[in-house]
């Protein structure tokens, strides 16, 4: 499997962040990124303009942020070529955009906050709706708001990567309760607009440049063939189809890149020279196997139905299947969040 790094979830001027489209990308590619994903909102204009594409080693894909009437329901929406109506309940634009063969997201399910009134949280509230892809279980900037107060307002500005702690649990207990009916997949998203504000009446800050949040929360993808980058129109094409596809199947893991650059863990399933990989539904089978492995030692945590069954200190872990059920894998690295993989289903 070939590995690609990439942060999701980002504003640009063209909705309600700071910057323009192109020099977001080529700040990801400064950062080292593989790949990233516009997420205006209710417009693709980005990809009508043809910002699309290759940015030194980093790929730009554009996508973008859908929500009711209400402004609740936030879906990201990835691969679609035409902008959608929010003039419409959730249940149509989730059925829309996957008609349009795209692939979405429910964005900040469970976002929580009362600090600010001019920034309202907007969860996911209409939990009947299915067809959805998955759900994005870990947001930079809306952790980060809801654990803003008056007393640590000026260290949470200081230090906006260390006030990130872990995914809500509401998040994670939904999460995993749905993966035991069918797939859904789990990304992560920064939320990115790099908000100006204006302090003491007479100089401008931005909170939080592109630049910081993409060493931030990260997804990473695991992709069958290679992808260089190219002009070509085919080579792009191909490039996008099969990041999109991960992330739809599930071979795809959230990282806080914080604290550790996580590249090279991985998590499989294993019974005799069968291998599977996250986002796969497997039999129970005989001497079947869970392994994993990350590159820097941690403490790995394997869950089965969202409880964990297996707690190890160091740099792999095997566990032995016995039951049916929903497994995943999060590693903590002195006690800090740092993965969070996608679930194997196992004889569900």
């Amino acid at each position: 499997m070939y590995e690609y790094v990439g942060s999701l979830h980002m504003h640009s001027l063209y909705s309600d962040g700071s910057g323009d489209v192109r020099d977001i990308a080529n700040t990801a590619n400064e950062v080292g990124l593989d790949f990233i994903i516009l997420t205006d909102h209710n417009t693709l204009r980005a990809l009508d303009e043809g910002c699309e594409g290759w940015y030194g080693n980093t790929l730009l894909l554009v996508g973008c942020e859908i929500n009711d009437r209400e402004n609740k329901n936030h879906y990201l929406a990835f691969g679609i070529e035409k902008p959608i109506s929010t003039r419409m309940p959730a249940a149509e634009y989730v059925k829309k955009v996957k008609e349009a063969g795209g692939i979405g997201f429910l964005a900040h399910p469970h976002e929580k906050r009362s600090s600010m009134e001019e920034h309202p949280p907007y969860p996911w509230v209409d939990w009947d709706v299915e067809g959805f892809t998955g759900i994005e279980i870990w947001n930079h900037m809306s952790e980060w708001m809801e654990g803003l107060t008056e007393e640590n307002k000026y260290n949470y500005f200081i230090h906006p990567l260390r006030s990130i702690v872990k995914p809500p649990d509401e998040t994670l207990e939904v999460w995993d309760e749905l993966s035991l009916k069918r797939k859904v997949v789990g990304i992560g998203g920064i939320d990115a607009h790099a908000h100006k504000v204006n302090l003491l009446g007479f100089f401008e800050v931005e909170v939080f440049p592109y630049k910081i949040l993409f060493k931030s929360v990260r997804t990473h993808v695991l992709l069958e063939t290679e992808i260089k980058p190219d002009d070509k129109k085919a080579t792009l094409d191909n490039a996008k189809s099969n990041i999109y596809k991960s992330l739809e199947q599930g071979k795809c893991f959230v990282t806080n890149f914080y604290h550790g650059d996580a590249k090279g863990f991985r998590f499989t399933a294993k019974s005799g020279t069968k291998i599977f990989q996250m986002g796969d539904s497997v039999e129970l089978l005989e001497n079947l196997q869970l392994e994993v492995t990350v590159p820097i030692e941690g403490e790995i945590r394997i869950l089965h139905n969202g409880k964990v069954v297996e707690r190890t200190e160091g740099n792999s872990a095997i566990h032995t299947v016995k039951q049916s059920g929903a497994f995943r894998v999060e590693v903590y690295l002195n006690d800090k969040a740092w993965i969070f993989s996608n679930h194997i289903r196992i004889g569900l």
